[in-house]
């Protein structure tokens, strides 16, 4: 116990202003005393009423070391230069309501774009969609907001230039097709929930529903004019199957990039498919050509009847017409003019004559 007591002095020693670096000071000098030796730098005059032990003075310099280390920390009042008594708590206090103020705004207030929804969920479970705007919600965790792009145009592709995507056709032959796919989200809720991988399902639906329209037609068709009609119905297929995986996506159409044979055969096809269609080159010159004589031989099958009709009103003058017309049509194809009337030359070389006078006429130029 007397350990103890000493330990407590010297403690009491460090924080008492009456005492010097020995020990108790006097009172006019401040030299140490030396009432019975023990007064030196390791000990302290005992006095008279001290109690050992951990009561009486220990207990009051622990007292003094507190309220002087509130003091050099603000707690003590203004006497020593710090804040006014009080006010670190009240800081430790407004720190945290500030912090916590500050969480509900920024898990309370919610702007949405235009393009956007917002998914509320309630402690993990589907609440409601947030419009676009500015939109207010209960705090974190309790409700939670997911903001899913609605506007957005997504696409994905299958087969490429460099891969072969075999599919086997209608007549058993087989196509290298590559084609995309454009989708967008249409229920943000059940895009979100519905599907663990909506990309990797888009994929898969629209691989089934190619394979499924490509399998009804001919080779021919899917490289030829049928392109579109495959492309409507490979997205109608694609959207019923989604719509019954309840998926929220919004098949916006089936774009097909190349349809092609495999390209072991592809030179070879290409040779083909020229023959082809010089072929049907042929043939339409064939039948515009045809066409054109059909035309022809009717004209002239209305003309006759025309000149029928005059015939059987007017046999002799449509006779002598008629004569005149092929009698026309006949000579003038040769180089000599015959003439039959009285008192003239039945021969005139009239072609000779011309020819003679225009000589004539360069001759004198």
């Amino acid at each position: 116990m007397t350990i103890i007591s000493g330990w407590g002095s010297r403690v009491r020693g460090l924080f008492t202003d009456t005492k010097g670096p020995w020990g108790q000071s006097s009172g006019d000098g401040g030299e140490p005393s030396a009432d019975d030796g023990k007064g030196g730098p390791w000990g302290e005059t005992p006095r008279r009423g001290r109690r050992s032990g951990l009561g009486g003075t220990n207990v009051s310099v622990l007292e003094e070391l507190l309220r002087r280390s509130r003091a050099r920390f603000g707690g003590g009042g203004g006497d020593d230069g710090g804040l006014p008594a009080g006010s670190g708590r009240t800081l430790v206090l407004w720190i945290p309501l500030a912090l916590i103020l500050l969480w509900l705004v920024v898990t309370s207030a919610h702007t949405i774009a235009p393009a956007q929804r917002g998914v509320v969920t309630q402690f993990g479970r589907y609440s409601r969609t947030l419009g676009p705007g500015f939109r207010l919600t209960l705090p974190s965790p309790i409700e939670r907001v997911q903001k899913v792009d609605v506007g957005s145009i997504r696409s994905v592709d299958l087969g490429s230039q460099n891969s072969e995507d075999l599919i086997l056709t209608g007549d058993q032959n087989l196509i290298d097709i590559a084609y995309s796919v454009r989708w967008n989200i249409r229920a943000p809720e059940l895009y979100l929930f519905q599907l663990s991988d909506p990309e990797e399902t888009i994929r898969q639906v629209a691989e089934s529903a190619m394979r499924a329209v490509i399998a009804q037609v001919t080779l021919q068709d899917a490289m030829g004019d049928k392109r579109g009609e495959i492309e409507a119905r490979v997205a109608d297929n694609m959207q019923r199957v989604l719509d019954a995986y309840r998926s929220g996506i919004q098949v916006q159409g089936v774009a097909i990039q190349q349809a092609d044979p495999p390209a072991q055969v592809n030179d070879a096809f290409k040779e083909v498919t020229a023959a082809q269609q010089d072929a049907k080159s042929y043939v339409n010159q064939a039948n515009a050509y045809a066409l054109q004589l059909t035309a022809k031989a009717q004209g002239e099958a209305t003309a006759f009847d025309k000149v029928y009709e005059q015939y059987k009103a007017a046999p002799d003058v449509t006779r002598r017409r008629m004569y005149y017309e092929t009698m026309e049509q006949v000579l003038s194809k040769v180089d000599k003019t015959i003439i039959e009337a009285p008192g003239v030359t039945p021969y005139l070389p009239l072609p000779q004559v011309q020819k003679s006078q225009s000589q004539s006429q360069e001759r004198q130029q």
